[in-house]
């Protein structure tokens, strides 16, 4: 259990101050948000995993970075099962991050699934279709980190950029956060 100072962090309070009696929001890990907020402090967004275990079990999880003034009661995709996270032992897991309200329309984890089970797509190009196709036409920008039952992998993303990394029992390694 923690205080609720430990989780009170001044730059994060004076940004909604500013913008806490309009309509507008703001992705909090845009560059934009970050200007004047010190180096060290700049470790905040979604954090999502998607494994397989030597079982053929597949697991996913998402946890968002949010969105400063999000309207009341708002929902983000990263809790909607199919949306910002899905696993199903017969596809694939799937963790994403963007702007959930284009993930949400889009249904974009269920629907790289659905794309592999009812179309035969390959995880790779599946994820391509909706992440670099579908998410694009409705405006949409973001990615996702993805594994199938066969082990196969895809970091698929349509922004200028996403963090992300992957390990295998084969020994690949890999972090990035541009295009290679």
């Amino acid at each position: 259990m923690a205080s609720d100072e430990y989780f009170f962090t001044k730059y994060r309070y004076d940004q909604w101050i500013d913008i806490r009696d309009s309509d507008f929001y703001q992705l909090d890990h845009k560059e934009d948000n970050l200007k004047g907020m010190p180096q060290e402090e700049k470790k905040f967004g979604t954090v999502g995993a998607a494994a397989l275990d030597v079982h053929g079990h597949i697991a996913a999880g998402t946890s968002t970075g949010g969105m400063t003034n999000k309207r009341y009661g708002r929902i983000g995709d990263s809790p909607l099962l199919g949306v910002g996270t899905y696993a199903n032992d017969a596809t694939c897991g799937i963790s994403c991050t963007g702007h959930g309200e284009y993930f949400m329309r889009a249904v974009v984890a269920y629907d790289v699934s659905c794309l592999m089970e009812y179309k035969g797509l390959s995880l790779q190009e599946a994820c391509r279709v909706v992440v670099k196709e579908k998410l694009v036409k409705l405006g949409g920008e973001g990615g996702l980190i993805a594994v199938d039952r066969k082990g196969n992998f895809d970091l698929c993303y349509n922004s200028e950029g996403m963090y992300r990394g992957v390990r295998t029992s084969e020994g690949i390694n890999k972090v990035a956060i541009y295009k290679d």
